[in-house]
């Protein structure tokens, strides 16, 4: 593969700009500019729908070491806008790479650059919040370009991202094509896939990791996925013994409608729900709390999360959250408990009904960052269906 590089430049709302490289030239690309700090898994990042409409500044000073395989993507697409990296490896080493970083982005003709002070960038970001950018080509007339660039394109707090990410029809999840060997050996399926053996799971697709899916086919259950645009009658017609409510991109607001459904659920189905991000903030809606925006969000691979004297090492991403206050307000602390917070700054991250087999947290309990921390989520989700049951 060519060693040539192409100069560009990423351009942020504020007038700020790097230069830097690409490995091909293109026209521009405009989103939201986020930071991860994780040190892998830009594979998966890459091709999480909770990142549709972004561009990610990968903190960690080089990236594609380990290349790309065919097991861990958590989409059919990739989501992201841009990549934003210090450096970009030009060879990957590992047993299950089948492809190299590099020449991924080339044929996926994926918006990127690197070569620039990532770090100055992220502290950027942290100090005044994440914003729009746009990275463009230096083959064209960048000046011209960026006066096209308008300050309140593609405003991700104004687009329904859950639309368009969300799956368009229900379909049965085949569990063929998502449990792979590694995956399979890893998560020893002796302990797991006799427990959820007859239930029947229906996961709504806010943009949904695939490792949600192999996380609750491990326990041998039945999935089915239908879209977030889809009502109360079709959902129950499905007989769930358990649903649960996806991760997913954006605003949480403008999928108002998703939160009607879940809250005629909640009120009139007797199922129990577990929401995971995006899901956790739909279900917060829906039974009466408020979100709000970050400054520049949580994305990576080591958040502390706990309460008291009890911490997990969790992996999150996303831009908004639960207002705590809200939680407080007479009627909702009176059926609703605040079980976890992000330790890092003590926002919301997970919530129990004190009445109802109902529970979310705000981070990913199916990524495996290193630690397994959270994983238990997903037997405390079924064992809560199975008691349900024989409490009917």
């Amino acid at each position: 593969m060519s060693n040539i590089f192409y100069p560009c430049v990423l351009y942020l709302q504020d007038g700020t700009l790097y230069k830097g490289w690409s490995l091909f030239n293109f026209n521009v690309s405009f989103g939201e500019v986020v930071f991860n700090t994780g040190m892998t898994g830009y594979q998966e990042i890459m091709t999480d729908p909770s990142y549709a409409g972004q561009m990610v500044v990968f903190t960690y000073p080089e990236i594609g070491n380990t290349g790309l395989n065919h097991e861990d993507n958590e989409s059919n697409f990739i989501h992201i806008k841009g990549l934003i990296a210090k450096n970009i490896s030009s060879f990957s080493s590992n047993w299950r790479s089948s492809i190299s970083l590099k020449k991924y982005l080339s044929i996926k003709n994926m918006p990127h650059i690197f070569g620039i002070d990532t770090r100055s960038l992220t502290k950027h970001l942290r100090l005044m919040g994440v914003m729009n950018a746009a990275i463009v080509s230096m083959k064209f007339d960048y000046e011209f370009s960026y006066s096209l660039f308008d300050v309140n394109r593609n405003v991700l707090d104004r687009l329904d991202l859950v639309r368009k990410v969300t799956t368009k029809l229900v379909y049965h999840v085949n569990p063929s094509n998502f449990m792979f060997i590694p995956f399979k050996t890893h998560l020893n399926l002796n302990t797991n896939s006799q427990l959820g053996t007859n239930l029947t799971i229906l996961v709504v697709d806010f943009g949904m990791k695939f490792n949600i899916l192999r996380k609750l086919l491990s326990f041998g259950c039945k999935i089915f996925v239908v879209p977030a645009t889809c009502d109360y009658n079709t959902i129950v017609k499905y007989k769930p013994d358990g649903l649960l409510l996806s991760n997913g991109p954006g605003n949480p607001l403008l999928a108002i409608y998703a939160a009607n459904t879940v809250k005629k659920l909640i009120y009139n189905a007797n199922v129990p729900i577990f929401g995971i991000c995006m899901g956790h903030q739909i279900l917060n809606l829906a039974l009466g709390a408020k979100t709000f925006k970050l400054k520049f969000g949580h994305r990576g691979l080591n958040h502390p999360s706990g309460l008291k004297n009890y911490s997990e090492i969790t992996s999150q991403n996303h831009g908004f959250a639960v207002d705590s206050n809200s939680l407080s307000q007479n009627e909702l602390s009176q059926i609703l408990k605040i079980n976890c917070l992000n330790l890092n700054d003590l926002t919301v991250a997970g919530i129990l009904h004190k009445n109802k087999p109902i529970f979310s947290v705000q981070y990913h309990p199916e990524a495996s960052p290193g630690p397994n921390d959270a994983d238990y989520l997903f037997k405390v989700f079924i064992r809560l269906i199975i008691q349900s049951k024989t409490l009917d």
